[in-house]
């Protein structure tokens, strides 16, 4: 399974390609993601991650009612003794 993460954009860059890349901030966690296919985003915006991609741009309703999910389903597996989380191959 795949997982697409909300993510806040912070910061704005090319690569040296000319690519549009950026800083997105996922709760404290800090990645450099490529933007690509998000060229209209801008500092402030949250975007859909999946595999070092901004997928698609979101509102900030959006991405709070995304993030609640995500708070609430990683709560109830804790409490099931599972994990969401595993190494590749599993």
């Amino acid at each position: 399974m795949c997982l697409g993460v909300p993510a806040k954009v912070v910061s704005l860059t090319e690569n040296e390609l000319g690519m549009l890349m950026g800083e997105v901030d996922f709760g404290g966690l800090r990645r450099e993601v490529c933007l690509a296919f998000t060229p209209d985003v801008q500092v402030g915006d949250y975007v859909i991650v999946h595999a070092g991609y901004a997928i698609s741009r979101l509102n900030e309703q959006e991405a709070q009612e995304a993030l609640q999910a995500l708070a609430e389903l990683t709560e109830f597996s804790a409490a099931e003794g599972e994990s969401l989380f595993f190494a590749a191959g599993e």
